[in-house]
């Protein structure tokens, strides 16, 4: 059922078909019928940052930003939703068009630029939802805080985040906010991780609960940069990394439509450099913090690599939107 709709949506500039796949979602679900565009999988529990997953595949964030769609989205067999990324204050994000489909090469380009109704509204549907499972809220900037004030706004997302979030991802590798990627330096990334390692030490005490937290990595990053921060996480005892997002990079796609497009490419296009930055990293890392990978994962093949070269869990985004529901359980049986 899933590729005749996904040929409507096709039909439609690729935003307005993503809030109208969710928004179709949603329905389903309310009248029970959810069962139409997914497969029932069995629990396969695994336990990472010290929480139990019910199965090792779950949703990117960027599907759902503002936690809109929590309860439908969950009800497809995914092991975890990520949800975001949001920042302290809405914002509304990059001038349209901004998502561009590249359907022979199975990928798409955003550059979003983190549009959302900020991190209370997210929190507000968190305490709505019926979702059982286990959810992550991934954090950000806003657009206009410059880099060097860019604490206090994680800081703020984080402390609103830890009441309902089972974990919190860090994003400081969206190329879709400018000089958001500067985060990655060693300096401006000791500075953040030590502020949220602090806030996460008070945030125990006065609530008697440890919600632990990832950082999101970008692919576009050197041997010697990659070297740098798996130094720097380890050091702050940080709870996982998340690897990769999306990439800068156009090599595999010169030439094709869209390809001169600003923004993050994802999708198959993005598994090869997501695959090798993965390696280095877990290499780097010598078992101290669990990977979570995410980036190019098209097929069951595709995870089956990233568990493979040492990733405790996956994601998937595009993955979802070329190939929906099914791509949870061909992975899951594999």
């Amino acid at each position: 059922m899933y590729k005749m709709v996904q040929k409507i949506l096709f039909l439609f500039d690729a935003e307005f078909a993503h809030k109208l796949g969710l928004t179709g979602l949603r329905v389903l679900k309310r009248c029970g019928l959810i069962r139409l565009v997914r497969k029932r999988v069995t629990e396969q529990p695994v336990e990472i940052m010290g929480l139990t997953f019910p199965n090792r595949v779950g949703l990117a964030a960027g599907m759902d930003k503002n936690g809109d769609y929590i309860d439908c989205l969950g009800a497809l067999g995914f092991g975890f939703l990520e949800l975001g990324t949001v920042t302290p204050r809405p914002q509304p994000g990059n001038p349209k068009p901004r998502l561009f489909r590249l359907v022979p090469e199975k990928a798409i380009i955003n550059r979003m630029g983190f549009n959302n109704k900020g991190v209370d509204h997210l929190i507000n549907q968190v305490k709505k939802s019926k979702y059982q499972g286990i959810i992550g809220i991934n954090i950000g900037k806003n657009f206009d805080t410059p880099v060097a004030n860019a604490v206090e706004d994680y800081r703020i997302c984080f402390r609103k985040a830890y009441a309902c979030a089972d974990y919190i991802a860090v994003n400081i590798s969206s190329p879709n906010t400018k000089n958001l990627r500067d985060l990655q330096a060693g300096d401006e990334l000791q500075k953040l991780l030590s502020a949220l390692k602090n806030e996460q030490s008070k945030l125990v005490k006065q609530t008697n609960r440890y919600v632990p937290f990832a950082v999101k990595i970008a692919p576009d990053l050197t041997d010697s940069e990659v070297k740098n921060i798996a130094q720097i996480l380890t050091a702050n005892r940080v709870d996982a990394v998340i690897a990769t997002n999306t990439t800068i990079s156009r090599e595999s796609i010169s030439g094709k439509k869209h390809s001169l497009e600003t923004g993050g490419l994802s999708g198959e296009p993005l598994k090869l450099p997501s695959d090798a930055l993965l390696k280095k990293l877990i290499s780097e890392l010598n078992n101290a913090i669990p990977v979570i990978a995410v980036g190019g994962i098209m097929s069951a093949g595709d995870a089956e690599d990233k568990f493979n070269a040492g990733a405790k869990l996956v994601q998937i985004y595009t993955g979802f939107i070329y190939k929906g529901p099914d791509l949870i359980f061909e992975i899951l049986q594999r």
